[in-house]
């Protein structure tokens, strides 16, 4: 049995990422031997200086010294690398090249060319995804303030962001990534095509049946965020024709609380952040699920979800979200057109359409996640 040693850079607030990745360790572990090595991104006041100079170095001391140790003791086959922004480093690379250990990174976003990772930025139109600080490129703005509104944050990014790319762009590297989309991006940027693979997450499939709906709402599960277009899902909401269909939001973000001070409305409920089971749980009872993203997306880990329960989603069509969905898919919209939108919302009326869209997103989704053709599809990229 071949031994894998899996890294995985935690976020400091759990996304849909950190999901994703213990949900692909559980799927590994039940075919090779898999040792975790996982960092976080807390940091105490008295090592603010020290983690400084480790971005500006492109390496963080401890994290390496860590991955070394746990190589040295478990002796892995090769080595399969999530995020590792930012306590992880780039600098981890470097010592699994040197080494001569076979390495496989998983993209999961746009990082290596975009400061915020997802191509927008806040004073830009909403309809405008951007490049906007040419990061990959010689001409990159250094001085601006696009990654958490600061300078010092932005600069960090940055410099993480150009090393990432040239670890990308180094042929030792094979690369996995969620979807087509991510794999012509990059090589559009100039990265071999021969070495990426596209490997979707897997998620936890449900075999249960979905009853007979107790109350009719429309769901939405993710970061409350202006770029997660959660206040457009509202408007577009309040202007449906059904007085009978309700909203629930789940989630935390900036965007939290001026949104539940600015729209006062019984039919709009606020349920904070909640685990994973809790979701899936409400979820079971939707009607519908929804996303009004204004960013690149990879794969939607809550619509994939609500598929495989039969449940059919909104969304607008930009990225890979739609490899996802059937050809044809009738529910999704075009990016930035709320009229479109709201005539998606106003066919939840239409309660046979959906049962017949979702057990067609059901079929879909459980053949393109099936566990052996994920399987193949690493072992291919691994043998490869």
């Amino acid at each position: 049995m071949k031994k894998i040693l899996l890294i995985h850079n935690k976020y400091r607030n759990i996304g849909g990422e950190d999901v994703a990745v213990q949900n692909e360790i559980n799927f590994l572990k039940k075919y090779y031997d898999v040792r975790v090595l996982f960092f976080d991104n807390v940091i105490k006041p008295t090592s603010y200086i020290k983690q400084a100079i480790s971005f500006l170095r492109n390496s963080n001391k401890e994290s390496i010294e860590s991955t070394k140790t746990v190589i040295e003791e478990f002796q892995p086959d090769l080595v399969y690398v999530h995020n590792t922004w930012f306590k992880a480093s780039v600098g981890i690379f470097k010592l699994l090249k040197k080494n001569n250990i076979k390495t496989f990174i998983k993209v999961h976003n746009f990082r290596y060319d975009c400061t915020r990772s997802y191509f927008i930025k806040n004073h830009l139109k909403q309809n405008n995804i951007c490049p906007a600080c040419g990061l990959q490129f010689q001409n990159f703005k250094i001085f601006n303030k696009y990654f958490e509104n600061s300078y010092l944050k932005s600069l960090f990014a940055i410099i993480y962001g150009r090393a990432y790319f040239k670890v990308l762009s180094d042929n030792y590297f094979k690369l996995f990534v969620l979807t087509e989309f991510h794999r012509d991006y990059l090589i559009s940027l100039g990265i071999k095509k021969d070495k990426i693979y596209v490997l979707p997450n897997s998620i936890q499939i449900t075999n249960k049946t979905l009853k007979e709906l107790s109350e009719r709402f429309i769901l939405y599960a993710g970061r409350i965020s202006s770029e997660k277009g959660v206040e457009e899902i509202i408007k577009s909401y309040l202007k449906t024709e059904d007085t009978g269909l309700k909203l629930k939001i789940i989630g935390q973000g900036p965007a939290l609380q001026k949104l539940i001070n600015k729209y006062r409305n019984p039919n709009i409920e606020f349920l904070g952040e909640l685990q994973n089971s809790k979701v899936i749980e409400i979820m079971e009872k939707a009607m519908i699920v929804i996303t009004a993203t204004k960013l690149f997306e990879g794969q939607p880990t809550l619509l994939c979800e609500a598929s495989s329960l039969g449940i059919p989603s909104i969304f607008p069509e930009t990225g890979g979200i739609k490899e996802f969905f059937p050809d044809q898919y009738q529910l999704s919209f075009k990016q930035f057109d709320y009229i479109d939108l709201e005539k998606k919302l106003n066919l939840v009326n239409n309660v046979e359409l959906l049962k017949k869209i979702g057990k067609e997103n059901k079929k879909y989704l459980l053949n393109y996640l099936d566990e052996n053709r994920l399987l193949e599809i690493f072992q291919k990229g691994i043998d490869g």
